[in-house]
Parts: structure tokens; sequence; C-alpha cells
């Protein structure tokens, strides 16, 4: 966030109009054109920047002037201060159509990185990519003059690669990976000196520089690196960071199979330049290609990284400095063992060492990502069980550090990039989703992308119903890990004093009560536990009911229903019939186990419900084999008021599936007993809704109930009467006063009409049934539909014949 005086001066600057630019332009090219450059014309440059680079919008400026301060950028005159906001006016105005810039004549690696910086930002609109490439290798290749140096050139030798690969053959790749080699393994290992500052009381003569030391303060005795402490250094040991800083992008380009060029065989590219350092190289390695040669090195380079982080760092930052280090280190040994399998063998025993000194210390724990990362891309090769390495990973650390925001996204991230090799090779995966989702009811916002990916590969006939179980309860998890971090600060005395025989009065105490202890620890579990546990949680969701408005809870309570539709749409890929059964069970239970969040219930009812109608079309014959289940859900009245969204569903699953069409077990008996029970749940709410001061139904259960009953006495027909006289009750039962007063004009209309157009089409069985249950092979052909659709004016159609209004002539 910028100060209020930042915020103004850039408002200021966004809302200067194009005539006042461009007067001030001229002012500015006034000042540049002047025998010398004034302070005045720096002052110029910078608020001419900022007003280029604080607009919303590209902003033109006079032809002339761009050629202007391309000509002071490359005049040998120019201050550098000058030359660089001149070059930093340029990459604003990119895509340019006035530059007249080339780097082909440049000399001065200084300038030659101010103008490639230029010509890159133009978007390679006329090839500049490949001709700087060009041009920074040529000057790579030669010996620098007195006062040249090749790291003004790397960065933009790093941003060539990024962008286009393909601008460098394989021969100047040659050319570059061994001179990278050589900076990385060939660096000073004594401090720069210190340039003079030119004052009153600096002397002649500097002091002898001393060595380089470590990040422990010991003098080194290996060779330079990143990690390498000193208060100057020289300009070898600058290409030393910057090569390492560019090497994993390198070796990804470059250090596999080569590009195919007309000289791509000549691997002669030694570097001709190299200063008599490098003549301390072995010549068996000398002699290697350079890929090979630039592997070697960068080997070493990695193994000198990983002993230096073994090092006790004095300062904090060279501490953050080594872990960082180490990450890099390790990611590229895995690059290089990808390229040539003879270091595999290597870097097991190294990395396992690593590893068994790193695992118990949460500092570390990013390091272990790309440890994991090795064993799993080379365990195979080098054949070692690497199942300890992933048991502890995804054991220990989301246990333990699911509250920090970088690590979680790594760690899902990395998941979600090997979900792949996971599901083939280690079932530990699968078996950690508990410890898992803790991640994501953490940090719900930033991750619900990365578990819309990995859902699926967590999913199988093994684990759904408990993933089932945890999407319903993750705003409760959430709840729990935000309980057991406060815990962790909670004095131990204060847990130990912990009275088992006393309720406990706040969540905190409840996490260490032992009528508590057990739920809280089966909720926070790190690996799955296939058993029935909601019952073991209700007690539990009342008690952390005091979060449930906690920004962090609502946050991950919004997640749920979109992981919920992608889990049924997974499972139903995969599900067979007992599957499907016990989701259907279990849907109709936890639908009133939820966390007392009032939009999470409406979100999850309208999943939920929408999700049944899709099972009970995936296996029509759930309807019967969970009889009792669904009998028992839909006689309870009061689903209708607390979920009648899901009670509708299933009602309307009753009337659509319920019949010899769909299973051929279907008795008269059996659709009797489903006819009884909807019968009763409906005259149950006529009854209720007469008495004074009761709730409202929706009118739309009531609707659907009717179609229900209707469809099933169509398929059983001694039950037409039955529904017929229901039908007729109904009719009166709207035109009551006390219903009349409850429900809008519009509800009563739309119940009374669906009541006399049922009751009229169930006065023609078999037209009835003809309607009500249509042959399978055609339920779901245009014809089903174009009748579902037309459904509607069919039954009107009916009452008017049965009914004909005055003046009506059929036909």
């Amino acid at each position: 966030m910028f100060t209020a005086a930042a915020e103004s001066f850039l408002k200021q600057a966004r809302e200067v109009r194009a005539e006042e630019l461009r007067r001030f332009a001229a002012r500015v090219a006034a000042a540049l054109q002047g025998p010398e450059r004034s302070p005045e014309a720096v002052s110029g440059l910078q608020r001419l920047h900022l007003t280029l680079a604080a607009s919303r919008y590209p902003r033109g400026l006079d032809g002339k002037f761009v050629e202007l301060l391309q000509k002071v950028l490359c005049s040998s005159k120019s201050p550098e201060q000058i030359q660089m906001l001149c070059a930093a006016i340029l990459r604003e105005m990119s895509p340019c159509n006035d530059l007249i810039l080339s780097c082909d004549e440049i000399q001065d690696t200084k300038l030659l990185s101010l103008v490639s910086s230029v010509l890159l930002a133009q978007g390679n609109k006329k090839a500049e990519l490949p001709a700087v490439g060009q041009r920074i290798v040529k000057v790579l290749e030669r010996r620098l003059p007195e006062g040249q140096s090749a790291r003004y050139l790397l960065p933009v030798l790093s941003n060539v690669i990024s962008l286009s690969p393909e601008s460098l053959t394989e021969e100047q790749t040659n050319v570059v990976s061994r001179k990278m080699a050589d900076w990385l393994r060939y660096a000073s290992i004594q401090q720069g000196v210190a340039q003079p500052s030119g004052g009153f009381f600096s002397y002649p003569r500097t002091r002898q520089p001393g060595p380089v030391t470590e990040v422990d303060g010991a003098i080194a005795t290996d060779f330079f690196t990143v990690l390498s402490v000193g208060q100057y250094h020289t300009q070898d040991q600058w290409l030393n960071v910057q090569a390492f800083s560019m090497l994993r992008k390198w070796l990804l380009c470059y250090g596999g199979k080569g590009l195919k060029t007309p000289n791509s065989g000549d691997d002669s590219g030694m570097d001709k330049s190299v200063t008599s350092v490098v003549s301390t190289t072995s010549t068996s390695n000398r002699l290697l290609p350079s890929k090979d040669y630039l592997r070697e090195k960068a080997f070493e380079y990695c193994q000198r990284l990983i002993e230096q982080s073994n090092r006790r760092p004095l300062k904090k930052d060279d501490g953050d400095l080594q872990k960082a280090c180490l990450n890099e280190a390790v990611t590229i040994m895995d690059i290089i063992c990808k390229q040539d399998c003879s270091y595999v063998y290597r870097t097991v025993s190294f990395l396992k060492i690593l590893h068994s000194r790193i695992c118990g210390d949460a500092a570390y724990a990013r390091a272990l990502l790309p440890i994991a990362q090795f064993f799993l891309n080379h365990s195979k090769t080098a054949t070692v069980d690497s199942e300890a390495i992933y048991k502890h990973l995804f054991t220990d650390i989301p246990a333990q550090l699911f509250h920090n925001p970088s690590l979680a996204f790594e760690f899902v991230q990395f998941c979600k990039e090997n979900r792949r090799l996971f599901t083939e090779t280690s079932g530990i995966f699968r078996q950690s989703f508990p410890n898992l989702f803790k991640f994501l009811a953490w940090n719900s916002p930033p991750l619900i992308s990365e578990f819309v990916d990995l859902l699926p590969f967590l999913l199988d006939a093994g684990t759904a119903i408990e993933i089932f179980h945890l999407l319903l309860d993750l705003p409760c998890l959430t709840a729990a890990l935000d309980i057991q971090l406060r815990s962790a600060a909670f004095p131990t005395s204060e847990r130990a004093a912990c009275n088992p025989a006393v309720t406990p009065a706040t969540c905190l105490e409840a996490f260490h009560h032992p009528l508590y202890k057990s739920v809280f620890q089966y909720l926070l579990r790190t690996n799955s536990v296939p058993e029935d546990a909601p019952e073991r949680l209700i007690l539990l969701r009342q008690l952390l009911g005091s979060l449930a408005s906690s920004p962090r809870v609502v946050q991950c309570a919004e997640t749920v229903p979109v992981l919920l539709e992608l889990f049924f749409g997974v499972v139903a890929e995969f599900a067979d019939e007992q599957l499907i059964n016990q989701l259907v069970v279990l849907l109709l239970q936890r639908s009133d186990q939820l966390y007392e969040i009032p939009a999470f219930r409406d979100e999850v009812y309208r999943v939920l419900s929408s999700q049944l109608v899709m099972l009970c079309k995936l296996h029509p014959a759930l309807i019967l084999e969970v009889s009792k289940e669904i009998l028992e859900f839909t006689g309870t009245v009061n689903n209708i008021q607390n979920k009648e969204p899901i009670f509708t569903h299933m009602v309307w699953a009753i009337g659509e599936y319920m019949s010899v069409s769909y299973d051929k077990r279907c008795t008269v008996e059996q659709i009797n007993r489903f006819f009884e029970t909807l019968e009763a749940t409906l005259l149950e709410i006529t009854r209720i809704q007469l008495l004074a001061s009761t709730p409202t139904y929706a009118p739309r259960a009531i609707s659907v109930l009717m179609a229900t009953l209707a469809k099933l006495a169509a398929r059983s027909q001694d039950l037409i009467p039955r529904a017929s006289m229901l039908l007729s009750k109904l009719r009166t039962f709207v035109q009551s006063p006390g219903v009349t007063s409850a429900y809008c004009k519009e509800d009563l209309e739309d119940i009374l009409t669906g009541a006399t157009e049922l009751m009229n089409l169930l006065k023609m069985p078999s037209v009835a049934q003809l309607v009500f249950t249509p042959p399978v092979d055609v339920a779901s052909t245009r014809f089903q539909r174009e009748v579902n659709e037309s459904l509607p004016f069919a039954l009107r159609i009916v009452t008017r014949l049965l009914e004909p209004a005055p003046g009506f002539v059929p036909g």
C-alpha cells in the first residue's frame, strides 16, 4: 500500500492532460540538449517517467522527442543516471513505432544491457528477441576490455531465454554453458576491493582484501558460492551469483537434447578467454561436452550449497538465504538426474542424509518438498524405498504447519503436479487426505482451485464415504484448527488442571476435556479412518457453534458447495450400486447434521437435493433397496419445514422411479407403502396448517406430493379413489380462511389448479398410466422430453375436456 502522499502524487501524475504532457516533454528536451546535463534534466526525466508509469493507458510522445531519448541513451557522454532514465521511459512507451535502436554495434556492456531491455520490451515486433540474444552471446564469447563486465548481460540473457529459448543456436548455448560452468566453479575466494570514494580522507592505497567466509564466520576453504560471505565482491563473484540464479532455467531450456542447427555436432566451443584461474581444471573435465561439463560443475556447486546449509548462520538473513538455496540446490540436482541418470546413485545417498538431518526441523519444511520430488522421480531407477519420506511429509507437515499460507500453497501445488505419480506409486497420498484438507480448511479462498484439481485423485470407492463426511464437516474442521492453535499457547499447568467431572465452559477448555478429546482427535486426524463418525461429532458441532461467525470459518463454508458438486460428479463415474445406496442414506442422515451457519446450510441443501436426483437416475432401484430410510425421511413432516429442497426432490424421485418400468421387483404392495406414507404426510400438513400460529409449508412441496401420489395411484389403480379424495380435500383446504391468509394468491391458484388437473387425469386411468409412467426405452428420447415439456398443456386439455368452459369447442 502507498502512503497518502504517494497516492496523491500518483493521482496528480494520472491527471496530467496530453497537451500539458507535450509541453512538459518539450521542456525536458530543451534541458537534454543543453551543453551539460543539468540536474533539471534528471528531475524532468524522473517526473516524466512517473507520469507514464502511473497512467493506466498508453500515452504517446512526439516522435522527435523519442528520437532524442534514443540519441541521449546511446551517447557515451551521457551520465549513467540519465541513460537509465531514458531507457526506463522508452520501456514504458513500448511498443513504440518510432524506435530505431539497434544493439548490433554496441560494445559497452552497461549500455548494451539498457538498450537490450528497451528492445525486449517491444514484444518481438521486428524480431528483436533473436537479435538481442545473438548479440549478448557474441559479446560473451570474446574477452571483455578492461572495466567491462558480463554481469550486466546475464539478466538480459535470462529474459531472452524466458521469452524465446529458440533464439540461440546449440553452438551458442554450448559456449554459454561452458562459461556458466567456469563462473560457478572458479570464482575468486578473496573478497573484493572497496572502491575509493574520492573524498578528502580517501587513501590512494587500499588494504589487501581478505578471504571470503562462511555464514558461520569461518574462513572459506572451498570454492565460492552464493552462500559465501564478504564485505565486497569481485566481478567473477557477481557472475557466480547470477549464473546460479539462472541455472535452473538454463538447464531446463538447454540441458537436455540440443537444438537442431547445422553446426550442432560441433562442440568445440571451448572458452578461448578463460582466465588463468581456470587452468587448474582437470583435463578430463575440460574435455567433456559443454552440457556434461555444466552438469558436473552445477552438481558440485549444489553439493557445496547443501554442505554450507548445515552451518549455523550469524545473521537471520543468512539463515533465510540458506533455506532458499537449499531448496534450489535440491531442485537443480533433480533436473540434472533427469537429464543424466548416472547422477542418480550419487544423489540418493546424499539426499537421504540431508532428509534425516532436516526432517525434524520445521524451519526446513519447505526443503522437504523438492527432496520428496526427487525420490518420486528417481526412486524406481535407484531401487530405493522412499515410503518413509512420503509418510513423514504427508503426516507431520500439514498437521503442524497448516497455518503457514505460503507453505500450504507450495505443498498443495506439489500434490497437484504429482497427483498421477502419487496415485500410481504410493498409497500414502490417498490415506492422508484428512491432513491435506487442513490446508484447505485454513486457507480456503487461495486454495480452492488447487483442490478442484486435486479432489478427483483422492477419491475412490474406499475413500468416497469418508471424504463426503469431511466435506460436510469442513467448516467445523476450520473451527477445530483454530482451537488447536490457541490451545498450543495455553499454559501447560492450566491444561493439566482440567476436571473431567466439570462440563467445559469454553471451546478451549473442551479441547483437553476427556469428554471431547477423542472427538477432537478424530476430526484432526492425520490419516484416513474408515468408521462412522458423524454421531460422535454432533456434540462437537454444537460446542463449536460460537465460532460459526468467524470470518475464516465462513470463508471455508463458502467453498463446500463447489467441492460437493465436484465430489458427486467424480463419484458418479465409478460408483457401484452399493456405494450409491450408501451415499443416498448418508445424504438423508447428514442433512440435519451440519454446522450451524444458515447460508452454508441453504447452499448445501441446494447441492444435495440436485445430486440426490442424479444418484436416483443412476440407480433407480435404490428407491426400493433403501426404502426404509426413504420412508422414514419422507414420513417426517418436520423435514418439509427444515429441509424442503431435499424433501421435495426425494418425493419427486419416488414418483419418477417407483415403477416396475425401472425395477421389476416393484410390487403393488410396495407402491401402496409409499403411497400411505406420503398420503399421511400430506394429510398432516393440511391438518397442521389449519391450526392457528403454525408455520407454512412450501407450496412446491405440496405440489410435488400431490403429483407423486397421483403417479403412484396410476400405477396401482386401487389407490385412485383415495388419491382423488385427497386431491378433492386439498381443493377445499386451499380455500379455507386460515390457509388463504398464510399463502399468497398465486401459490394458492397453482395448488388448486394442480389438484384439479390431477383429479381429472385420474378419471382416465389408462391415460394417466401412459402419461405418468412412460416406457424406459423412451425415457431419455426426444419424444419423452417433448411429452414432459408439454405435460402441463396436456393436463389443461384433459381438464377442459372433462369440464368444458362456456363457448369452448374442442378440435
